[in-house]
């Protein structure tokens, strides 16, 4: 009788590859390193040491998110380089939106199998959205996990944390009727809705990712993959520059859900639609599903990834910032005082 030997290889855990794949990313993720990074990769944990010198009262922000279903169309289209700059962007984003500086991030990688190549195409995307928000690739986890996820599929989230002075935190408390909202255009539908996108075109409608599209430009797979806008180059510098009373970052829930979490219980935005360009892919969207505006604003940013909320006389000259710096924004409503049970958000 023949006993069959088992060792982590057979249970589906390859040891060597996970070693092979730190070192195919070690160089890469070393472009990353701020001079407060203290030692390279492949510790227990990463080591930061923060310059504290700018600073009276420093403050640490810190926020977490994943990239939700739109991983499924990365799986379909074998493309995984651009789903690590989601990762980064919704953490990174979440941080600006009070004023603070983004320091590193630290992501986490779940597969049922380790596919090098796979894996270092996935960190060169966290790479190169930590490049773009100025912070340092601290660390992260990559779990090969068996019989969890189906081949070919793995999860990807992240952490990112922040500095702030105390006294510049943004909270919103100071908006007032009468202040105006500036919308900073988006990058698509950055990583939000996906589970209703792929419900009504690829399902539903029966749309093929290699569909080359007109009115987008691009083939649809093209299209839902471009990664979420990180918005840090653009607004550290502008707070810098100018007062900011509030931001807020629109993700899942769309303007109308978001918007009412920077300003006081008493006020409501008021949004003119019509003010900015909305991007095609959303009307796309809604002609396909036959999905009503309500929706449509509940659910997507809209073509708007981010708003600030400032007083009337900045308006010109912060649109006119954003715009020197290759950025695209619009004067899009403004706030007022709500009456009654009335929404937080109106948009007209």
């Amino acid at each position: 009788m023949t006993v069959e030997s088992f060792d982590y290889k057979k249970a589906g855990v390859d040891i060597n590859a996970g070693e092979k794949m730190v070192e195919n990313i070690r160089e890469m993720v070393r472009t990353t390193f701020r001079p407060e990074v203290l030692m390279d990769i492949g510790g227990f944990a990463g080591l930061f040491r923060p310059d504290f010198h700018s600073y009276k009262e420093p403050v640490f922000a810190a926020a977490t998110d994943g990239v939700g279903t739109k991983l499924k169309i990365a799986f379909m289209l074998e493309k995984h380089d651009t789903v690590g700059i989601d990762a980064v962007a919704m953490c990174v984003n979440d941080l600006v939106v009070h004023g603070a500086e983004p320091l590193f991030f630290l992501d986490y990688l779940a597969v049922g199998k380790l596919d090098v190549a796979r894996v270092t195409e996935i960190i060169r995307g966290v790479v190169e959205g930590c490049r773009q928000a100025g912070c340092a690739l601290l660390g992260g986890e990559t779990a090969e996990m068996p019989g969890f996820y189906p081949p070919g599929e793995y999860d990807l989230a992240g952490f990112a944390v922040g500095i702030a002075e105390k006294e510049k935190i943004i909270t919103g408390n100071n908006i007032i009727p009468g202040d105006i909202l500036i919308g900073i255009a988006s990058n698509g539908l950055h990583s939000n809705g996906f589970s209703l996108v792929r419900k009504v075109l690829l399902e539903h409608a029966g749309l093929s990712l290699d569909l080359f599209l007109p009115r987008l430009g691009c083939t649809l797979g093209e299209e839902l993959l471009k990664p979420t806008a990180i918005y840090v180059p653009l607004v550290i510098p502008l707070l810098r520059q100018y007062e900011i009373k509030g931001i807020a970052h629109i993700t899942g829930g769309g303007l109308e859900l978001n918007l009412p979490r920077i300003f006081p219980a008493e006020a409501k935005a008021i949004i003119r639609k019509k003010c900015w360009e909305i991007p095609p892919v959303f009307p796309l969207i809604q002609e396909y599903g036959h999905i009503n505006e309500k929706e449509m604003f509940r659910t997507f940013n809209m073509g708007i990834g981010m708003v600030l909320v400032i007083s009337p006389e900045m308006s010109m000259p912060v649109l006119e910032w954003i715009k020197s710096k290759g950025g695209k924004a619009w004067e899009i409503g403004l706030m007022a005082e709500k009456t009654g049970n009335e929404s937080g958000v109106e948009i007209v």
